[in-house]
């Protein structure tokens, strides 16, 4: 997206607005990324987020091209699941609208959802859906 992010710096944020429970960061890795530094590796290194990773897969589409996959949603959406009865509030740093139905699940549990995302890029990288979701969700507060 054009810029950098500094996680320490993120965490100690967040750490300062409430009791920081746990961080996680999902990442798909190419084999041959496995022994370079990556955000994974540094991350990791810093003892402060939990991080997932598993291998990218490698298809070949209707077209004849090569492609790669490397969704983390199932992932992420379990990891929420199981830690929503026992957090106040969750932040998904993700515009993906596959995890509307997340965001619906947790706010039902009584749990306050965040989502951090840029509308900035071209094409916007939060979706429609979680967008709908943040006005629904407000709209019920009220």
């Amino acid at each position: 997206m054009g810029f950098d992010i500094d996680y320490k710096r993120l965490l100690e944020l967040f750490a300062r607005k409430g009791l920081l429970v746990r961080a996680f960061y999902y990442t798909a890795l190419a084999e041959e990324q496995e022994f370079s530094p990556s955000t994974a590796d540094r991350l990791a290194g810093l003892q402060c987020f939990s991080v997932v990773t598993k291998p990218l897969r490698e298809y070949t589409d209707a077209q004849g091209r090569r492609r790669v996959k490397g969704n983390m949603d199932i992932e992420l959406a379990i990891d929420v699941m199981e830690m929503a009865e026992r957090v106040d509030h969750v932040v998904i740093f993700s515009g993906d609208g596959d995890f509307r139905k997340l965001v619906e699940a947790v706010q039902r549990k009584g749990r306050r959802v965040s989502v951090c995302s840029t509308i900035r890029t071209q094409p916007p990288m939060v979706s429609d859906e979680l967008r709908r979701q943040r006005t629904i969700s407000s709209s019920l507060k009220n």
